[in-house]
């Protein structure tokens, strides 16, 4: 099981979280053909892959602004539990978790969302697409 969560940029507190028990490759992007989907103008249609390699987990960027583990930009590295990556120079932060008991230790947290909705409580960050334009699905 992977267990990933979408940080708050700047307090650094989980806003979203979405769990996988069984896929062997998560897709993260703009578009709505991924498993998480994320409205950043920064973000890639197709920004990066978490894929399983036997008994451990590699993240592959595929985004032209980049994917960043431990502040360095990467194309493909192994990923730790607990690692947190950031699509583009400024764009959101995803902590990865692994197994059963980091997901109990992120739903503990009652304000956490674990739907594939973004939150409307939340005021709307300046990088997020509130409005697309057909010509826009086309870039990035």
């Amino acid at each position: 099981m992977i267990t990933l969560t979408l940080l708050h940029p700047v307090k650094q507190i989980p806003i979203q979280v979405w769990t996988f028990p069984d896929e062997s490759i998560i897709r993260i992007g703009r578009s709505t053909d991924n498993q998480v989907v994320l409205y950043s103008a920064v973000v890639s249609r197709h920004h990066v892959e978490l894929r399983r390699v036997r008994t451990h987990w590699e993240v592959v960027n595929l985004g032209t602004n980049g994917t960043y583990l431990d502040g360095k930009r990467i194309t493909q590295e192994p990923v730790q539990d607990g690692a947190i990556i950031r699509l583009a120079r400024s764009g959101p932060n995803i902590q990865i978790r692994m197994g059963e008991a980091a997901l109990k230790e992120i739903t503990a947290d009652s304000n956490v969302m674990s739907s594939p909705s973004p939150r409307s409580d939340l005021p709307l960050i300046p990088t997020e697409i509130t409005r697309q334009n057909p010509e826009d699905s086309e870039s990035g």
